[in-house]
């Protein structure tokens, strides 16, 4: 169990982490590299597109050809496309490693996230569940600083370099976790396995995870820019603010077993959204005064309220046969990634339609104004999320 676990949480820490590690780092990558707002965008888009669009194909392969090929294959052309990020030179060679690297992952998380379904039991897979989602919500909190700390002291090409230990960690670990089993002569019988997919938890539990991914991605992603650019904060204490989201989820998160018990699955995932929809607007309340200590609450509350929302990764999973697993891993993964590229587009289509219009007020401000649009924005879709968790989980309960 513990050595699923420990991949578990890796896989899913690393693989979440190269989303926004960058976004600290893109300044200087811009400066470097001669790179204007719409091209450094796709420095994360590149990431996340073929992320999500090769999740289905990499699920299917996962239960045919088994966990640990598909696992060995994907680190190896994560680690080779964090080599080439590391020593790009030109923006096109950057974004092309960041297509590699969001290609080799699409091939890893399935993998990874089955091992949930066929390695643990029942109450195992609830603690992996929520050790999963915790990984991917931290690393979304701390990738910032990381990033912003390596740019500042090292070199952003460490950005990429600092994946290598992951990938090389986990390398080891799969011999004791995966299996190289497939389902042997078996057909894959697309009508039945859909219709086991398109059960009303499944399906919107993936519509919720869309919501979601949608609001907290995209303000995530442009807030140490703003930092940066708005404020004045160097690349290190640009994203450091974002590390209060990590902690606000790590000291949420072991009440979440609690709450499910207590209130159900329903209530805690709405309350989380809720939660987190209330921290992006306190946030957009105060984002007017240019200092951080204001936005502080706002940021806990972001963190306290994304810990409550775990219980979506174990409750959709559990209505999927177990020889499905790794499709199911991947159409959830999908969800995650589709809407973390779509919510850095829609959030940067607010962002920049808002700042165009307010350029009189000056870059700082025009910029500030803009966030607070996405701010704004992004809350509408988590709550969006909250009323339709509050609705679906009920019905499986």
């Amino acid at each position: 169990m513990v050595p699923t676990l420990v991949v578990i949480a890796l896989g899913g820490f690393v693989t979440s982490l190269d989303n926004n590690i960058v976004a600290a780092g893109v300044p200087s990558m811009a400066r470097e590299l001669g790179l204007g707002l719409g091209e450094l965008q796709w420095v994360s888009i590149g990431y996340m597109l073929p992320f999500a669009a090769l999740l289905l194909v990499a699920g299917l392969l996962v239960d045919r050809l088994g966990q640990a090929r598909t696992l060995v294959g994907g680190l190896i052309g994560f680690g080779i496309g964090a080599v080439a990020g590391g020593f790009a030179t030109t923006g096109w060679v950057l974004i092309g490693a960041r297509v590699l690297q969001g290609t080799a992952a699409a091939f890893m998380v399935p993998g990874l996230l089955s091992l949930l379904r066929t390695n643990l039991n029942s109450r195992q897979r609830a603690v992996g569940a929520t050790l999963w989602t915790a990984s991917l919500a931290v690393a979304l909190a701390v990738g910032p600083t990381v990033g912003g700390l390596l740019s500042e002291y090292l070199h952003w090409g460490w950005i990429f370099f600092s994946n290598l230990p992951f990938v090389a960690a986990i390398a080891l670990l799969v011999p004791a976790t995966a299996g190289g089993q497939r389902h042997r002569g078996e057909r894959i019988h697309f009508r039945p396995m859909f219709e086991a997919f398109w059960q009303r938890v499944f399906v919107s539990g993936l519509l919720v995870q869309i919501l979601w991914g949608l609001g907290v991605s995209g303000v995530f992603f442009f807030t140490p820019l703003l930092h940066q650019e708005s404020l004045g904060l160097t690349p290190l204490l640009a994203g450091l603010p974002l590390v209060l989201v990590a902690l606000a989820i790590m000291a949420a998160t072991p009440a979440v077993p609690w709450s499910v018990t207590r209130f159900g699955p329903h209530r805690t995932v709405a309350v989380g959204l809720t939660g987190v929809a209330l921290g992006l607007i306190a946030v957009a309340l105060v984002n007017h005064i240019p200092e951080i200590p204001p936005r502080i609450p706002g940021l806990l509350l972001i963190g306290a309220g994304s810990a409550l929302t775990t219980p979506l990764t174990s409750f959709a999973l559990e209505v999927v046969p177990g020889e499905h697993a790794g499709m199911a891993s991947g159409l959830l993964t999908a969800s995650r990634e589709l809407s973390g590229a779509a919510g850095v587009a829609l959030i940067g289509v607010v962002l920049t339609s808002v700042r165009a219009g307010h350029l009189g007020l000056g870059e700082g401000r025009a910029l500030a104004t803009g966030y607070t649009a996405g701010l704004y924005t992004a809350a509408g879709l988590e709550l969006a999320g909250a009323a339709l968790a509050l609705a679906v989980f009920r019905r499986r309960e």
